[in-house]
Formats: structure tokens, sequence, C-alpha cells
């Protein structure tokens, strides 16, 4: 097919047209994140934890911060795009360095809003664990950067060699509890320490089946734990139960944006930093989308 010139310079403009109404939209989408970073910055002091002796940072926390969190929100795949993309002021080295040194103030701002959640949540929660691989099955046996902390694990998706999260959210799909384990922990062995000072109706997939653990999480009047009865029990689930697990499905869809759309699930850093790193800024970006 030939274009002439006329129709060829619509097609151009066309394309400018959307680069830049893409480029307007990351624009605003990172000014309002840096916003609510630095809101978080000056509230928790965090600019005091900088050392005040030697070189000074090339960028700022509330910038490292935000490009950490703009690099989920944006589905940004890489640490090399990002620096491309948004050229801040300093090396791709630094930036990288930077992103992975302080993921721990990251962490602490994701724990202050778990705690926010937890006082204005739903009745009605939901727990469940998911698979967090470190590589694919192919490559794990020369995995070396996370060989201390990954182990092989199963799912109902069959066996992965990496982490597990375990999460708690509540009917409206806020965050409340979340804690990462080797891919071996049977999932039943957390929901205590996962759950502590939650109160509600805890619904949770046949694997939390335990009649020892209903009795250990039940406090009149407060919270009981309802797992799904397994396919083979005698048991019968009430109309009720019936209802309230079909709710189940918006933890499943935590699970799912985090992994396809926030960049929980990565094989690409180089240090157990760099992974910490990829698991807090993703969930603290879900948080404060």
């Amino acid at each position: 097919m030939v274009y002439n010139q006329v129709e060829v310079a619509k097609m151009q403009f066309q394309c400018s047209s959307k680069l830049r109404t893409i480029m307007l939209t990351q624009v605003i989408l990172y000014n309002q994140l840096k916003e609510k970073v630095d809101f978080f910055v000056k509230k928790l002091s965090f600019n005091k934890l900088v050392n005040k002796i030697g070189r000074k940072l090339a960028l700022s926390l509330t910038n490292i911060l935000s490009l950490s969190l703009f690099k989920h929100l944006g589905q940004i795949t890489t640490k090399k795009k990002l620096w491309e993309i948004m050229n801040p002021r300093c090396s791709y080295k630094t930036l990288v360095v930077n992103i992975n040194r302080f993921y721990t103030l990251g962490l602490l701002i994701l724990s202050l809003i778990l705690k926010s959640n937890c006082k204005n949540s739903h009745l009605v929660k939901h727990i469940d664990s998911t698979d967090i691989p470190v590589s694919c099955n192919r490559k794990a046996k020369y995995h070396q950067v996370m060989k201390q902390l990954a182990t092989w694990g199963k799912t109902g998706k069959g066996w992965f060699y990496g982490l597990k999260l375990h999460l708690i959210s509540d009917l409206k799909g806020k965050l409340l509890s979340l804690k990462f384990t080797s891919g071996n922990v049977d999932d039943r062995t957390v929901v205590i320490n996962l759950s502590k000072n939650l109160e509600g109706i805890f619904l949770a997939d046949a694997g939390y089946v335990s009649e020892k653990l209903a009795q250990a999480f039940y406090q009149e009047n407060k919270r009981i734990l309802i797992a799904k009865p397994k396919a083979n029990m005698k048991k019968l689930a009430t109309m009720a139960e019936i209802y309230l697990h079909r709710t189940r499905m918006r933890i499943e869809i935590n699970f799912r944006n985090l992994k396809y759309f926030w960049g929980l699930i990565t094989s690409l850093p180089r240090s157990v930093a760099g992974y910490l790193a990829n698991y807090t800024y993703s969930l603290l970006a879900y948080c404060l989308r």
C-alpha cells in the first residue's frame, strides 16, 4: 500500500499526539504519587535518617521512593527502562543502589498503611497464600541469589521454586496483613500470627481445614475461621457459608493484580535486597493506587 505525503504527515501527527498524551498521563501520575510520598517522608521525618556527613544523595528520599513506586505504578518492566524514561539526575547505577538501599523506608510506610486499613476494615475477611517464584523451574537448580530464603513448594498449579505470600484482605479488597515465607511452609502455621489483633469472619479455602487451628483461632464474639470443606469430607456447608465463600474471589483479584499488573514477581534482581525491594515497592504502590 502506498501513502502520499499528506497521509504520512497525518499518521505522524496522530502518533505524536498519542505519545504526548501518554507522556502527559505519566507526568500526572508521577506528580500525584510524589505528593503522597512527600507527605509520608515529612510526617515520619525520614530526612533525619540521612547521614549529614559525607557525600550528599544524588536524589532526595522523596524522589528515590517516588521513582521506585512509579516503576510499578507505570508498569515499567526494568530499572533500566525507568532510568531512560524518567531521566533522573544521577547515573543508572546510583539509581539502582538507592532503590535497593532505602526499601526499608517503603516497608515502614507499608506497615503504617496496613495498620490504618485494619482500623477501618470490613467484618468479612479473606485469608490465602500464593506462590512467588524467584526463577523458572528449569533454572532453579542454578539459582544462587535467593538460595538461602527460597525453597521448593507446591500449589494447585504445580511445583515452584521461591517464596510464599500469605495475605489477609477484607471484602472491600483492602490489604490488612501479609507475610513472606519459604515456599514449603504450611499455610496453616502462619494463620495465628498473621491475624494478630484482627477480628471478624475469616474465610479460607480447603488448605486451611484443621479442627485444631479452628479452635485456637476462635475467640467468642470476636472472630471465627471458616474453611471451605474438602470434596471428600462428610461435613456440609450451610447456605450462609456457601454465600460467604463465593466472595473469596476478592483476594484472588488482589493476587492477580499484584502479579500481572504491579510487578510483584520478578527474576531480574541480582541481590537479596533487590528482590525484597521489588516486593516492598510493588505492595506499597498497590496500596497507594
